[in-house]
């Protein structure tokens, strides 16, 4: 299903399709989805699916993709699975060398603070992919944003440590922190880690100039919501070896996942849901002066009983910027699309 929001044909609209439901035969429970664009301009989803978030230890990450100037999605067939344990936040990201990796989580607990990050590569542009192996090794380390690049060329991706035994609940000695690749060494480094008032997790970084990164974090606590729950910043002046303790940023954040990324234009993009206890509606704010403002915003998502998670942001060739999330009690996953001019005329 394809829906348009705005006029048609004057920069301003946002498209709305309906991706994935509960009529693909992969499981009910479709979340969260992330996408990449590779590089012959196919788009890339990935998404954890099975009979729910506890109760599948036999579910699978799935993948589909549409063709560089395609109209239907391929059918999702699975490209990660576990007959033991469960997993969950698939992220595909393709590296500037060709490489397309696959990261996601293997539960291998009841909860997620005993899980590991496990990772994938594919050498010919995710249609086969090696066999899994562990990027980490502690307990209660867990992956949810794709990597970026760095002026180094390193690769940076976030990464975060869950602990506590509350699956309704994420505890304030939750950190977020972060590990660099090295693909001349092929070796991999670990940051310090953010530590914030209510604890924090799942960083999603961006370049602002040079040295200078920023990064966005989900706050901590429960899902009862509350009036001082901040989404959480924290910077780096180093490329990202080391970074500050996390602070209240100007955005609520009713314990959930958000994403922000450094547009072609230099501009600064965050998706986020503007509430302090629901996932609705689904908004974005765009930064012209380094991530100092926001004052550009718009909802991408309003209804009042809606449930938009997760969501995942690119800007692909054509400057068109693409934003999957999940819906509808975490049963279908759909994607945005528009230019920055959509946001650029909101205030």
């Amino acid at each position: 299903m394809d829906s348009w929001a705005g006029a048609q044909g004057n920069g301003k609209d946002i498209r709305v399709d309906r991706l994935f439901g509960p009529e693909i035969p992969t499981g009910d429970y479709k979340h969260p989805a992330s996408v990449t664009e590779l590089a012959n301009g196919d788009l890339f989803v990935a998404f954890f699916s099975g009979k729910g978030e506890y109760r599948d230890n036999a579910a699978a990450v799935f993948g589909s993709r549409m063709a560089k100037g395609g109209r239907r999605w391929s059918k999702p067939k699975a490209i990660a699975r576990n007959p033991f344990y469960s997993l969950g936040n698939a992220v595909p990201w393709q590296a500037p060398d060709g490489a397309v990796w696959l990261f996601y989580v293997t539960r291998y607990g009841e909860l997620w603070n005993d899980s590991r990050i496990t990772a994938k590569i594919s050498r010919d542009g995710a249609r086969t992919w090696s066999e899994p192996f562990m990027l980490t090794f502690e307990a209660g380390t867990m992956v949810r944003n794709r990597p970026i690049v760095l002026t180094s060329g390193e690769y940076l991706l976030p990464v975060y440590h869950e602990i506590g035994n509350d699956p309704e609940a994420v505890g304030p000695d939750c950190t977020s922190y972060f590990l660099r690749f090295n693909p001349t060494t092929a070796t991999w480094s670990e940051s310090n880690r953010v530590r914030s008032r209510l604890g924090n997790i799942q960083p999603a970084p961006a370049v602002i100039d040079g040295e200078h990164l920023v990064a966005f974090c989900r706050r901590g606590g429960d899902y009862s919501g509350r009036q001082d729950g901040w989404m959480v910043r924290t910077e780096s002046v180093d490329g990202g070896i080391s970074w500050s303790s996390g602070v209240d940023s100007e955005f609520p954040n009713p314990n959930a996942a958000v994403d922000f990324l450094r547009l072609k234009s230099g501009h600064h993009l965050l998706v986020y849901n503007d509430s302090f206890s629901d996932r609705t509606p689904l908004s974005v704010a765009l930064s012209v002066d380094g991530a100092k403002t926001f004052p550009f915003r718009r909802k991408l998502m309003s209804n009042l009983k809606g449930d938009y998670g997760y969501p995942t942001a690119i800007q692909t060739r054509d400057g068109r910027i693409h934003v999957v999330f999940t819906s509808n009690g975490r049963t279908v996953v759909e994607k945005a699309m528009f230019e920055e001019s959509a946001i650029l005329e909101q205030r």
